[in-house]
């Protein structure tokens, strides 16, 4: 495992979704090293990655009401606790849980394990509000899968929060939770 600029020189055998999301980040202007690894699931099994990405790795959850009528993604710093309470108190929503996995796909074109502010780019009428805990925004770099869990990139926080919410017409709405 290396960490390495840019996009993969072959693109052989990767998803769609993957090349979609580094053909965005390049048109932007958006610089980012990549690192290639086998799939990854857990915050924990992502130790390794966060250590070649410089500590940048976030905790993303897809969160939803009980009415599945308002939807979340959070980043948050990955050894953070999340507590559910904590955040529905900031944020108005009582009942949060984790979306089901049939509603992060048509929102985001993700699966389970691939959770990321990239997948943003597919949530074309605005469904998905996104929450950002202010340790991830004070950062100068977050780390983030690139829509699947078998790569993760490491880009400037500003050129996410700038220039690819932006370009895919989302706002931030910043929180701050401190796991207790």
């Amino acid at each position: 495992m290396k960490l390495e600029k840019g996009r993969p020189e072959n693109e052989a055998g990767r998803l769609r979704k993957e090349i979609e999301t580094y053909d965005l980040l390049d048109s932007l202007q958006i610089s980012y090293e990549r690192v290639d690894h086998e799939a990854l699931y857990t915050m924990e099994a992502c130790t390794v990655v966060d250590r070649l990405l410089q500590g940048t790795v976030c905790k993303n959850l897809f969160l939803c009401n009980r009415q599945k009528s308002k939807y979340y993604l959070l980043m948050m710093p990955g050894d953070k606790p999340f507590k559910t309470k904590e955040l529905s108190s900031q944020i108005g929503s009582a009942r949060l849980s984790f979306a089901p996995q049939e509603d992060m796909e048509k929102l985001m074109n993700l699966t389970p394990g691939s959770v990321t502010v990239m997948g943003l780019m597919y949530d074309q009428e605005n469904q998905v509000q996104l929450l950002v805990d202010e340790d991830v925004l004070a950062g100068e770099y977050l780390g983030c899968h690139p829509c699947v869990n078998t790569s993760s990139i490491r880009l400037r926080t500003a050129d996410v929060f700038d220039k690819f919410l932006r370009a895919v017409h989302h706002d931030v709405t910043s929180v701050h939770l401190t796991g207790d």
